[in-house]
């Protein structure tokens, strides 16, 4: 990759994007916390390989990954920007190009990968993991069900 030319006021304003604990997956957290689910933050699903997810149910194995519209190319919201444009569109690609891999290597290990866009409502998205999880989980014998109220 070639040397990222750059202005000043743009060095700023990136030196601020938050690469943990972005608004978006905060809000995504305290929706599933009120479903009465509980997870680890930011941790490794499989040790071996180098890559954290944001959310992760360890017994059900769903790791979930809460995606930035422009960081990850957003069908939906992706910008190509103008300067630097080279640059942007592979570190993008390569961006896209690792998520796969990353919910490949987890398929092969057993677990579930979800994607939730910073742009989707955060209730809806926290439904959606819910059920998933809630999928995956194993009963145990003699225990009552465990019952996730909506949020409303």
């Amino acid at each position: 990759m070639r040397e990222l030319t750059t202005t000043e006021d743009t060095r700023a304003r990136m030196s601020k994007q938050r690469a943990r604990d972005t608004a978006a997956e905060v809000e995504l957290r305290r929706h599933l916390h009120r479903l009465g689910l509980r997870y680890r933050v930011h941790r490794r699903p499989l040790p071996t390989v180098r890559r954290e997810a944001d959310l992760v149910f360890g017994p059900a194995k769903v790791a979930v990954f809460v995606d930035g519209c422009f960081w990850h190319g957003c069908p939906d919201h992706a910008t190509w920007p103008k300067r630097n444009s080279e640059f942007w569109r592979t570190k993008i690609e390569k961006n896209r190009a690792r998520d796969l891999d990353t919910d490949r290597r987890l398929a092969e290990a057993g677990w579930l990968s979800v994607r939730v866009w910073e742009h989707e409502d955060p209730a809806a998205a926290a439904r959606r993991v819910a059920d998933l999880v809630a999928a995956r989980r194993t009963p145990v014998r003699g225990a009552m069900p465990r019952i996730v109220g909506a949020i409303d």
